[in-house]
């Protein structure tokens, strides 16, 4: 587990961090948003991928004014277009290596 992924604060820290409730941060673990990892004690711990995440949500909800539905289409696009580029650098790799 690097350090990004490693469990690390739980909901009142993040919460903090985020300057949001921590009802909004429950509200969004319910409706599938974040996920965060569970201690053996059932409680939540959030890494800093899923700090950066909420802080992606955070803008776009209240910068942005876009809704929970749209948000959650822009973060399953971003994760689709993450995916199809390390795709393409993967074949990029391969036609460099079959060209030699």
């Amino acid at each position: 587990m690097d350090q990004n992924t490693e469990p690390r604060y739980v909901i009142s820290v993040a919460a903090r961090m985020l300057g949001i409730e921590t009802y909004t941060l429950r509200y969004y673990e319910r409706i599938g948003v974040v996920e965060p990892q569970r201690s053996q004690g059932n409680i939540r711990l959030y890494s800093e991928r899923d700090i950066d995440l909420l802080r992606r949500i955070k803008t776009l909800v209240g910068d942005m004014g876009i809704n929970l539905a749209g948000v959650e289409v822009i973060l399953r696009l971003a994760q689709r277009i993450s995916k199809l580029q390390n795709e393409v650098k993967e074949l990029q790799a391969e036609v460099k290596r079959l060209r030699r």
